[in-house]
């Protein structure tokens, strides 16, 4: 048994670093990394049995939840405020087209009723923000389309899910009333919405108010609530997943103690899940149950590329400001991945006749999604002339490491034009002794703070200050609002 412990274990490292140097790969082929990590779990499919899609669901649920956490997190409020009807449209009504499109399609290319047939294509309705932002991270894609896909891809798959449950539940029940779905549609996403605004506020508060022994508990306290938050949703029947995006897109758009040591484990945490999540989808998948099912696979693959996503897209963003080359880049930029997988498993564990029919070719539908759009979408981007130069790189300029455990912290705030101290000069600011400004941040040069150095606009100013003054500290950064740039604070 022993043994047994120990040879999961050695396959569970081998992964985890097969899959952080597969990244590499992927970036240099311009596909996502999730393509490799389920490669990797169909080779091992050949040496391990495994067979549980209920372990799968779980796991694939709780890895969800981690990404559209850290993915709400990183989202700014600012930069999805114009673009929010647009996303809402695509995730709701292109959504809805593309459902319907692959549908009929798949009731002909698979030769199921229309009721499963319509399942199919809510299945592999939402796209992937993982897989597309891994792709066009390196690019200087016109912001508007990057907040646009971002702020679908965290709206869409609780549309999908919604979708994929009420149409199995009418597959077995067709007895059901439709004017029930729609009441649990409002229920699900009004519940859904108001939880994820509720905890995020209640997460944020808790953070900047408790001193914990150790900095590295305050992300685990996030992810805690993250958690928290799908099981509250779910437990009322409201929607989860969208509860945990708008959870973390409140917390991260709160003013926030900790912030980035938050958003650097929430980063490599949801990468972590990722592996797991697609190795496991591969490990569930028999490669010799693909060739059976692969020009259906192929067949529906092209039809939702070229034909539903395009129809969705144009047909959801007809009143939007999107021009015709814009509208093109979204389209071909709607990449699936975890979550059509993942909501494969659904009618795995439902018993449906047709079950691991769709298992298999939304799992083709997704791997050839991820390699042809994966490895094309920047290359189009180009074509259509809507890529600038690629981003610079932008250094670590500053690491705050603990070293014991004291009453002292380091505050790391951006300066803006409307702080009562830009354009003052330090030493005409009246700070107490006890709190100093240690470095500025000013061009991507450290400046060293000295009583005649004034604060200037876009500085990053580091402040080291007793916990006890923290409130005291933050008032000579207040605007005329009562509000504070992001902050970055790390016990020392």
């Amino acid at each position: 048994m022993t043994q047994l412990a120990d040879n999961v274990i050695l396959l569970l490292a081998a992964l985890l670093l097969v899959g952080v140097l597969s990244t590499k790969f992927s970036t240099r082929f311009g596909m996502p990394a999730l393509v490799l990590f389920i490669a990797a779990g169909m080779v091992l499919s050949r040496f391990i049995y495994f067979n549980n899609a209920s372990l799968t669901q779980i796991i694939g649920i709780f890895a969800l939840v981690v990404i559209l956490f850290e993915g709400g997190m990183q989202t700014s409020i600012k930069e999805i405020r114009p673009v929010i009807r647009p996303a809402l449209s695509l995730s709701t009504i292109g959504v809805l087209l593309t459902t319907a499109i692959v549908g009929g399609f798949a009731k002909l290319v698979l030769g199921v009723p229309w009721a499963e047939s319509f399942l199919f294509g809510a299945i592999v309705g939402s796209t992937d923000a993982a897989a597309v932002f891994s792709v066009l991270g390196g690019k200087n894609i016109d912001k508007r389309l990057t907040s646009t896909l971002e702020a679908e891809s965290g709206s869409n798959d609780p549309m999908a899910v919604f979708l994929t449950v009420s149409l199995i539940e009418w597959i077995q029940h067709p007895d059901m009333a439709l004017w029930r779905l729609f009441f649990s549609f409002v229920w699900e996403m009004g519940i859904g919405l108001l939880l994820g605004i509720l905890l995020g506020k209640v997460a944020a508060y808790m953070i900047n108010k408790i001193n914990l022994d150790s900095s590295g508990l305050y992300p685990v306290m996030a992810i805690g609530f993250a958690v928290l938050t799908y099981g509250l949703a779910a437990t009322v029947h409201s929607s989860g997943l969208l509860a945990v995006y708008v959870m973390g897109l409140t917390l991260g758009n709160t003013e926030l103690m900790y912030h980035r040591t938050i958003m650097n484990f929430n980063h490599g945490f949801a990468w972590m899940m990722q592996i797991f999540m697609f190795v496991l989808l591969g490990l569930l998948v028999f490669p010799q149950e693909l060739a059976s099912i692969a020009w259906q696979g192929l067949l529906l693959s092209v039809i939702l590329m070229a034909v539903a996503r395009p129809i969705g897209v144009f047909v959801s963003l007809y009143f939007a400001k999107f021009n015709f080359r814009e509208k093109t880049l979204l389209s071909w930029a709607g990449l699936r991945g975890a979550v059509p997988i993942v909501l494969a498993t659904y009618p795995l564990l439902a018993g449906l006749a047709h079950g691991r029919l769709f298992f298999n070719v939304v799992f083709f539908v997704v791997l050839t999604s991820a390699v042809i759009q994966g490895t094309t979408i920047s290359p189009l981007a180009s074509r259509l002339k809507l890529v600038g130069q690629e981003n610079e790189a932008q250094p670590s300029l500053m690491e705050l490491v603990a070293l014991c455990q004291t009453d002292s912290e380091f505050n790391h705030i951006e300066i803006e034009s409307h702080m009562p101290i830009a354009g003052m000069q330090i030493a005409a600011i009246g700070l107490p002794d006890d709190i100093l400004f240690t470095a500025i941040i000013r061009n991507r040069n450290i400046v060293t703070p000295h009583g005649s150095t004034v604060i200037m606009k876009g500085d990053t100013v580091y402040v080291l200050s007793p916990k006890a003054k923290r409130e005291e500290m933050k008032a000579f950064f207040r605007s005329a609002k009562g509000k504070v740039a992001e902050a970055d604070i790390t016990t020392m």
